[in-house]
């Protein structure tokens, strides 16, 4: 790596199982492949053992790239946080409430050896919007819409000449609970479970499709949920169109095709960058 100027930034895209993080060039909106450090994650760990998890990549890539004089290092995290203050709110997400209350940036500034004002924050779902329509060249719209499924329902919104900021609808009230618990990994394990078969997530549960006829249910149940989501969405924003990540999203096809006049309605457009969507809407955190 002989290039070393502002045009590299550490980013970084934290999940529930995991953290990746690599060298994100943002003059040219890509993400250096080699540079990429993935580390697994137990959110529900005690607060040192996280903290720990969330340093090592960003240790590795700093000792594989000495040439990073000053690191910047831009994060992709999931909410509720205060991303301006650097302090977790998350409870009773299924993940990280160990971590609630804690200044995030100065406990990552102790453990990397980045100044705390190098590292900054931005909501994982504005941070996929954001790349996806820098780097997948969605700009050309007056507004987008992005979703991320997975463990989190991660919603956001795009307008042209601002960044991608949280529309925050996770919690958005819906049947019995609300939005959110309807349309992420544990809603798959909750509703196999009521059938009595214990799964880990969607992937598993698709490969019981064939064993068990109820598995087409919860498919096309999801779908359903899905389809009142982006109804809500698209009324609120008065836009159709939509960018749909998050590992969830890799099933598209099946969800589609319970009601493809029920998604016709909208402009969907599935992530094609997959994670390098995040981090490169972590590291814009320090274009200019």
């Amino acid at each position: 790596m002989t290039k070393q100027d502002n045009s590299l930034v550490i980013a970084s895209d934290i999940g529930g199982t995991h953290i990746t993080a690599a060298l994100v060039d943002i003059c040219q909106w890509q993400v250096i492949s080699e540079s990429t450090a993935r580390h697994a994650v137990n959110s529900h760990a005690d607060a040192k053992s996280i903290l720990s998890a969330w340093a090592s990549p960003f240790k590795e890539v700093i000792a594989n790239h000495p040439t990073l004089a000053s690191p910047m290092i831009g994060i992709a995290m999931p909410g509720p946080f205060d991303y301006e203050g650097g302090i977790s709110r998350m409870r009773d997400q299924d993940k990280y409430d160990n971590l609630y209350g804690m200044d995030i940036r100065r406990e990552l500034a102790e453990r990397t050896d980045v100044e705390g004002v190098n590292i900054r924050f931005i909501n994982d779902a504005a941070a996929f919007l954001q790349g996806e329509v820098f780097a997948g060249k969605h700009n050309g719209h007056a507004k987008m819409l992005g979703i991320t499924l997975g463990t989190g329902l991660g919603s956001a919104v795009w307008e042209k000449g601002s960044n991608a900021v949280d529309a925050d609808l996770w919690k958005t009230p819906y049947l019995d609970s609300n939005m959110e618990e309807h349309l992420v990994t544990r809603w798959f394990v909750r509703r196999a479970a009521q059938y009595g078969i214990k799964v880990t997530g969607l992937r598993e549960l698709l490969q019981l499709r064939e064993q068990h006829t109820f598995v087409e249910d919860i498919l096309a149940e999801y779908s359903h949920h899905l389809i009142q989501f982006l109804t809500f969405f698209s009324e609120q924003e008065k836009t159709e169109k939509f960018i749909i990540g998050g590992n969830i999203s890799r099933a598209w096809n099946i969800f589609y095709g319970f009601d493809p006049d029920g998604f016709a309605q909208f402009d969907i457009h599935i992530s094609q960058l997959g994670e390098d969507a995040a981090l490169i809407g972590a590291a814009a955190l320090f274009a200019s």
